[in-house]
């Protein structure tokens, strides 16, 4: 099954999107690595080859909205745009019937569905879930959070949310997001003003992480000390607050994963 949904997904970019825009490339490169990333937690809680190969599935296509939403407006920044990528997704696959491209049988509809719908949402919803359905619901929100920080760290800044490293390093942090953070809140999108802002929400991730194989990959990898250091912040109280939310957040992962 895996196999099948790979060749068509590759077909896919390759027929209906330039590969050598750099939106597109940082797309295809994340789902591929959110594909590991839920092989390395199927892994870890020890599900069955058939969860297993769903959730490689799952993540292969999490993401299918997100190409014709930097096609059509060229950027990924939803709040901005009111576009929700995981609705044009569903429709994609669903309304528009690709899903039986990527996979034959209808079995997993339903989880598959589920999963891609509710992977970016603020919470999880699980009222009139089946078990398969929050298990893979979860998987692929872990998943889809751990590669965020890998690209966090590595991918140009202005690709990922269309706002430059300038921005960042010369906003203040706003008091509600800052109290929000210590809260131990993940961050709404309203809620982030400035540059600074939108970067705190993606380290407030960690608080949406449902398994413990998530935070101890961000962990090990340093992530939490990667998001902090890669700016040089030019506000003295920005900096002070920006080492007091990297103390608080190596806290709260460690103490998670005890």
């Amino acid at each position: 099954m895996f196999e099948k949904a790979t060749k068509k997904f590759s077909q896919f970019i390759k027929e209906n999107f330039d590969i050598n825009d750099e939106k597109i490339k940082h797309k295809v490169i994340h789902t591929y690595n959110v594909v590991k990333m839920a092989e390395y937690i199927s892994k870890d809680l020890n599900l069955s080859e058939e969860d297993k190969t769903l959730a490689r599935v799952i993540a292969l296509l999490h993401d299918i909205g997100r190409f014709d939403q930097a096609k059509k407006i060229g950027t990924f920044r939803e709040d901005q745009k009111n576009i929700d990528h995981a609705s044009l997704g569903v429709k994609i696959l669903f309304e528009d019937n690709m899903i039986r491209e990527f996979v034959e049988e209808d079995t997993y509809d339903s989880i598959i569905k589920t999963a891609i719908a509710n992977h970016s949402k603020y919470e999880l919803d699980e009222k009139g879930m089946s078990e398969k359905e929050i298990l893979h619901s979860k998987l692929i929100r872990d998943a889809d959070k751990m590669d965020s920080f890998r690209a966090k760290t590595e991918d140009d800044i202005y690709t990922m949310a269309n706002i430059t490293e300038d921005e960042i390093e010369n906003s203040l942090i706003t008091d509600k997001l800052y109290h929000d953070f210590m809260s131990k809140k993940t961050i709404l999108s309203k809620d982030r003003k400035t540059g600074i802002d939108m970067w705190i929400s993606y380290i407030a991730f960690i608080f949406d992480i449902n398994y413990k194989s998530g935070l101890k990959w961000i962990k090990e990898k340093e992530y939490i000390n990667q998001l902090v250091d890669r700016f040089h912040y030019k506000n003295r109280d920005t900096k002070k607050k920006m080492e007091e939310i990297r103390n608080f957040a190596l806290s709260y992962i460690d103490e998670q994963i005890r």
